[in-house]
């Protein structure tokens, strides 16, 4: 039985009580009341969304129909300025509605956990780009800015916090007792890796953000990547564990987390519906269908 015990300083009133832990003793949790996204959470995603939608457009427009930049008028430069100025305002304009998300719900507790998968997320993409472990050989081209050590764009293990995040609450919600840590890292790690299935092919394949220096069976990509990324998102979940994260995860909405993942999913999948590269949609649907289905099982199973 559940008592109410009053109310934080943020507003959010807890709950306390005793849930069962399998295979081993009850533990006690703490759960606070997740806050209902407001119309600012609205605005920020649709302001995310409206800059997914605004750049798939012009590629679906000029990027897959070179022809149509002569027709309108568009200078052949001033589309290449739009291709270099899009995938990064996309990022930053997404972090700021995560950040600004966070702030309300948890202050400047997020803060941490942001560094140290910063700071993991690089070292990763460091050594991929450098020995070729653990995504392959590759090398990112000059189109997402400048680059720490002349390797790894700054903004690239931003993108890996923004949706690294979001997969870790989605399995952690599935997967909430003591005893569930690693169910809760595969899942996490899998939903992660669910995104990788369009992205690597949307900025690789059909467009050159990035270049793989050896050639691979999907879409260029070698199936080394896909084992790299689920690595890499199992060492990203256990950050989030290590940190204790679930104190302030589990006040976050799962309904905006679940919309902000398909924002940052919806450029590379409709992209890849732009550049006809239809196993790309059907890759994606499978593997997050999967992880929908490991979901609801562990849904069931713990009701």
């Amino acid at each position: 039985m559940h008592q109410r015990v009053g109310a934080t300083n943020s507003g959010m009133q807890l709950r306390t009580g005793r849930l069962p832990n399998v295979g081993g003793p009850a533990v006690s949790r703490t759960q606070p009341f997740r806050l209902r996204p407001n119309w600012v959470d609205t605005v920020a995603l649709v302001v995310v969304y409206a800059v997914s939608i605004a750049s798939l457009i012009g590629f679906a427009t000029f990027g897959v129909h070179p022809e149509m930049l002569v027709r309108s008028g568009v200078a052949a430069d001033t589309y290449a300025r739009i291709l270099v100025v899009a995938p990064r305002a996309q990022i930053v304009i997404a972090v700021i509605a995560l950040g600004a998300f966070l702030v309300r719900r948890t202050g400047a507790r997020w803060v941490a956990a942001f560094l140290v998968v910063y700071l993991v997320s690089l070292g990763a993409e460091l050594a991929g780009t450098t020995v070729g472990l653990p995504f392959g050989p590759y090398r990112y081209t000059d189109g997402l800015g400048i680059k720490w050590l002349g390797h790894v764009p700054v903004l690239i293990p931003v993108s890996w916090f923004m949706m690294a995040l979001p997969s870790y609450a989605i399995a952690a919600r599935r997967f909430p007792r003591a005893g569930e840590a690693l169910q809760r890292v595969a899942l996490g790690s899998f939903v992660l890796l669910s995104w990788d299935f369009a992205l690597d092919p949307a900025m690789s394949f059909a467009t050159k953000y990035w270049i793989w220096g050896t050639a691979g069976p999907y879409y260029g990509m070698p199936i080394l990547n896909l084992v790299g990324w689920f690595v890499t998102g199992v060492a990203l979940m256990v950050v989030f564990a290590a940190l204790r994260v679930d104190g302030w995860v589990d006040a976050l909405p799962t309904s905006w987390l679940v919309a902000f993942y398909g924002a940052n999913l919806l450029l590379p999948v409709g992209m890849s519906v732009a550049a006809g590269l239809w196993g790309v949609v059907v890759a994606t649907g499978v593997a997050l269908a999967l992880a929908a289905l490991i979901a609801a099982r562990a849904r069931g199973s713990a009701a």
